[in-house]
């Protein structure tokens, strides 16, 4: 890990850098399978399943007997963990609900808006490595509080064809019946396009690696809506002498893990917190399965040491992490400093792990600094708001000169007689 003590202002855009890499061909190859799914619908599907996922799909569709042998299988504590994060997830997107008034803005003029779910959208959840079941609970939640109409989960199975069961659990749990073994590309789509199978969804939902974040950018190109840009995933921490450096050295190896081009930082006021987490990551590092991975994402990660809180929180937020924690001993103080962050973590007792899995927030969230412009993922996600207004004729005549004058003055006669017209008549 790379450490930098007192870095000066200008150089914090080069200490902030993402990994960066150039996707023409990328680009160029994700988006010739999308054209050929676009075209040639199942038949492609079929064709890249084999490619890249090595099994050869006959039903792309999982089946009743599937899910219920999933549920069969599946360790009972796993099951009990999977229902106890879905009743907290619920609870706190249920709670985003809000209540429509009708505002009058002049007597007789009232406004008002209506939250309307978008009818039919798509859910990828990644397979792979590690099957993200958690995911389902965290986008298929909030899209059945909403009131979604169609509900599409494409996931990539294994060699043999199979789905991993906590998938399966998990969307059955959530009332996801429409479950597909598809994955990568030839998911994204299948779902933005429609094939014989899969049926054409309005928004598409979800994580994934480098050619799934690319189809995502690219169906976005011909018009269908996805969650919001994607890179790879990121932890900032703020720490001071009240930390406990061995919680921190866990929750920048919680990140890296994720894979080689995770990144993680930390920002600190103290020298010794500095020794102290790296001395802990390097122990840590060696009892993690997953040691490799997390070891490559560390060579582009650093450990930064500032002056003070002030200067911290100004870099942190220019750097506008997916996840932030503070382990400081004023952490709801400072909390009130943060600006750009995707999810925040306060204290020495809240692992980023809470909001990965179960307290209750999203874990679908703004990275690569989107979270300068961008909200994670919430019910609002799902959710059209559609304005009304209704004018009586007193309304109008009230407030028809002021609309008559703009329109004039903008050169648009047509939309001044629309008023006109109704006064006189």
């Amino acid at each position: 890990m790379q450490i930098f003590q007192h870095p000066d202002k200008s150089t914090w855009p080069a200490l902030l850098q993402r990994p960066v890499m150039d996707t023409t061909a990328l680009e160029n190859s994700v988006g010739a399978i999308l054209r050929e799914i676009k075209q040639d619908g199942d038949k492609a599907v079929r064709k890249y399943a084999l490619q890249f996922d090595k099994v050869q799909l006959n039903d792309l569709q999982v089946t009743e007997s599937e899910f219920a042998h999933a549920t069969a299988t599946l360790e009972p504590a796993l099951k009990q963990a999977i229902l106890q994060a879905k009743h907290n997830i619920e609870t706190f997107h249920r709670a985003q609900h809000e209540a429509g008034r009708i505002i009058e803005t002049m007597p007789g003029v009232q406004c008002w808006r209506k939250s309307v779910a978008i009818e039919k959208v798509g859910l990828y959840i990644p397979g792979g490595s590690a099957p993200l079941f958690s995911t389902i609970l965290m986008l298929g939640i909030p899209a059945m509080i909403a009131g979604c109409k169609e509900i599409v989960l494409c996931t990539p199975s294994n060699a043999a064809g199979a789905v991993h069961p906590a998938i399966l659990f998990a969307a059955r749990q959530v009332g996801i019946d429409r479950v597909f073994k598809i994955g990568g590309v030839q998911a994204i789509g299948a779902m933005a396009y429609g094939t014989e199978t899969v049926p054409k969804v309005f928004k598409i939902f979800g994580p994934g690696n480098q050619y799934v974040t690319c189809a995502k950018q690219l169906i976005n190109k011909d018009g269908v809506a996805i969650d919001m840009p994607a890179g790879p995933s990121e932890v900032a921490v703020l720490a001071d002498d009240s930390c406990v450096p061995a919680f921190v050295a866990a929750d920048l190896l919680s990140q890296a893990e994720h894979g080689p081009d995770s990144q993680v930082l930390l920002v600190t006021t103290s020298a010794a917190v500095i020794s102290a987490v790296q001395a802990e990551v390097n122990t840590q590092l060696e009892q993690l399965p997953r040691r490799d991975i997390a070891a490559q994402a560390l060579q582009h990660s650093r450990l930064v040491l500032v002056a003070d809180m002030t200067t911290a929180m100004e870099l942190l937020n220019a750097y506008a992490p997916e996840h932030l924690i503070i382990a400081c001993k004023d952490d709801i103080t400072l909390a009130d400093g943060v600006v750009n962050a995707g999810s925040v973590f306060l204290g020495n007792y809240s692992p980023e792990s809470a909001g990965d899995y179960a307290s209750g927030t999203n874990h679908t969230l703004p990275t690569n600094g989107y979270a300068r412009a961008y909200s994670g993922v919430s019910l609002d996600s799902f959710i059209k708001k559609i304005t009304f207004q209704r004018l009586s004729l007193e309304g109008l005549q009230q407030i028809g000169p002021a609309i008559e004058a703009m329109a004039a003055a903008e050169g648009l006669d047509g939309h001044r007689n629309a008023v006109t017209i109704r006064i006189k008549h």
